[in-house]
């Protein structure tokens, strides 16, 4: 139930091996809001986790009465981590971060002064490189933010990061949405109300190490692509255009060549030819089959995650603090 005298936050963590990040954030997130004006609950998500992430976020529910937590079946994911989230979160407006600090917790009080001011969304992007990633982190980081202007239609700053607020009213559109491979950052640029993007430095790592792999990357770079467009499809039209235009263009020379009665040598140019075509048609396929793919996990209809356990309990759709 919500304070009649304090509006109330939610802030979302999605954990993945955090055990060392826990109880530190805690600490740093109740230091922050303890002084506001602010009611407060952090509603912890373990998405998989194979260390002790669990057991630590359960031993400080024991001890701080605003500590919550959602243990999913498996590893879903992040998105799907904060899409679970997000569904249990009942608070004025819902933060969701990172739990590893690299978020700094007193940006929350910047966000809240533009949410007081009138912004629905306020969202963040890294001002600069980051400074503790690696270099090959930061080369994908860069090409998967062009890769996704260029390509899809929303337009997202470079080093746009999943450390936002957002009103009620925003959440409880997030909640209807229900959609195959969330990529919550296309889905709430998409999404409109009024929004406003604020710089941010990351923070170290207080411990651990990145858990998202250079394959992990280019799978999310793809999926988030083809989740906000069709432009794949049309440019791979485009291309089959021009490679006809280029075949057409080519029958006069064949004309030619056979009326002067030249000799047909190149037998490599033509291995080289049915390679391309071969190999573009490959490509076209396999774009369209990433497409159709989606459309069959989409008609399948399964959740986005699956709850073990947690101590938020649902009575008649009312959320219950325990």
């Amino acid at each position: 139930m919500k304070s009649i005298l304090k509006r109330k936050l939610s802030i979302i963590i999605p954990s993945h091996n955090e055990q060392n990040n826990i109880g530190y954030l805690i600490q740093a997130l109740t230091k922050t809001l303890t002084p506001t004006d602010y009611d407060f609950e952090l509603i912890f998500v373990d998405d998989g986790s194979s260390d002790n992430t669990l057991n630590e976020i359960k031993f400080n529910a024991e001890v701080y009465t605003n500590v919550f937590y959602v243990e999913l079946s498996k590893n879903f994911g992040k998105d799907n981590a904060l899409k679970a989230g997000i569904m249990m979160a009942t608070g004025d407006a819902v933060v969701t971060m990172d739990a590893d600090m690299q978020h700094p917790p007193n940006m929350i009080l910047k966000m809240l002064e533009y949410w007081e001011n009138g912004h629905d969304i306020v969202y963040t992007y890294r001002e600069n490189a980051n400074p503790h990633a690696r270099l090959y982190q930061k080369a994908t980081s860069k090409l998967f933010y062009k890769g996704i202007n260029m390509l899809s239609d929303i337009k997202l700053e470079n080093g746009t990061a999943d450390f936002r607020l957002m009103d009620e009213k925003v959440v409880k559109q997030l909640k209807l949405i229900d959609e195959y491979e969330l990529f919550l950052r296309g889905i709430i640029k998409w999404a409109g109300f009024k929004q406003i993007g604020i710089p941010y430095t990351p923070s170290k790592r207080h411990t651990g190490e990145v858990s998202y792999s250079f394959v992990k990357l280019v799978k999310l770079a793809v999926g988030s692509i083809m989740a906000f467009s069709a432009k794949p499809l049309y440019l791979m039209t485009g291309v089959g255009l021009s490679v006809s235009l280029m075949a057409i263009l080519y029958i006069p020379y064949v004309l030619i060549s056979f009326a002067a009665g030249y000799a047909v040598n190149g037998w490599a140019s033509i291995i080289a030819t049915i390679a391309f075509f071969g190999g573009m048609q490959l490509l076209v396929l396999s774009i369209i089959g990433v497409y159709v793919g989606k459309i069959f996990m989409q008609s399948k209809g399964r959740p986005n995650y699956l709850i073990r356990s947690t101590n938020l309990l649902s009575v008649n759709n009312d959320l219950v603090r325990v």
